[in-house]
């Protein structure tokens, strides 16, 4: 199934998170290698992922950037397989940089994940119009290695984002890009404190004003750490799961379209039995 068609149904989609990093926060060194990287897709797949999302850098706090050639070898294996053994899989690449996202497409992917928003590679914009790609826009404060080292500072963090998507939106289209390939996420943990996540999440519904859907990206995040332990020592990201379908239970109830998860298994009959709540009250819910 295509995304568009994803996109126009009333079912919550879940991104399955394929980090082949050494380095990722939490599954950093597990699939970076390609039967690995393989194996869990197809894991994920099996479980029910509507979306993979491969990244060939992580993008943690404090992370060293990649070279683009390195990048690109990391990730091309595994999309190229995956490519052709699932037709009706959608494909993502977690890139800011428009080399790696061309690659990326060419090779079988259909979206190009930009944490950077548009804003680190000059020619993404005009790539992703040119190949008819989906995009998603992703707020950041800062870099990866520096958006946590000072702590971000925000007059109104909600309708900062919201700034900076209507700006970027608009960037894209001047570039060509269609508003229907747009996606948008306000970058939980991407230069905000445990406090700007928590707002973000409180105020979720406010970032439909720009008409684009929704990408939240909470799964496992130190800020969940920090509320189930402290600020000085935040429970490990292995123990954060329940945490995280807390955060998921959050954006069902405001209408956010994917989930971007290291969790497919749990998140998806997660959602199954909020939707058969739903159903049950005979209020309209996704399949």
């Amino acid at each position: 199934m295509t995304l568009n068609a994803l996109l126009n149904s009333e079912k919550v989609l879940v991104m399955g998170i394929l980090n082949v990093t050494p380095d990722s926060f939490f599954d950093g060194g597990k699939y970076n290698l390609l039967d690995n990287a393989l194996k869990h897709a197809q894991k994920m797949i099996a479980q029910g992922a509507d979306i993979i999302d491969i990244g060939g850098e992580s993008t943690r706090p404090g992370a060293e950037t990649v070279d683009e050639k390195e990048e690109a070898k990391r990730i091309v294996p595994v999309i190229t397989r995956l490519a052709k053994q699932f037709k009706n899989i959608v494909i993502s690449v977690d890139t800011y940089k428009s080399s790696v996202a061309k690659t990326a497409i060419d090779s079988g992917a259909a979206m190009v994940n930009d944490i950077s928003g548009l804003s680190f590679s000059p020619s993404m914009a005009k790539l992703v119009s040119e190949k008819n790609a989906h995009v998603i826009i992703m707020h950041i404060k800062g870099t990866p290695k520096d958006m946590q080292a000072v702590g971000p500072v925000y007059k109104n963090v909600v309708e900062e984002i919201n700034d900076f998507f209507r700006r970027k939106i608009d960037y894209a289209a001047a570039a060509g890009v269609k508003k229907e390939k747009i996606l948008i996420d306000p970058g939980i943990g991407f230069g905000k404190t445990t406090q700007h996540n928590l707002e973000i999440l409180r105020n979720l519904k406010k970032f439909s004003t720009t008409g684009c859907p929704i990408v939240l990206g909470t799964s496992r995040k130190s800020f969940i750490g920090k509320i189930l332990g402290t600020e000085d020592k935040p429970l490990p990201a292995n123990e954060r799961l329940y945490g995280s379908l807390a955060t998921y239970a959050c954006a069902y109830s405001n209408s956010i379209r994917v989930l971007r998860v290291h969790d497919v298994k749990e998140t998806k009959q997660f959602l199954r039995t909020l939707e058969t709540i739903n159903r049950a009250r005979g209020e309209k819910g996704s399949t």
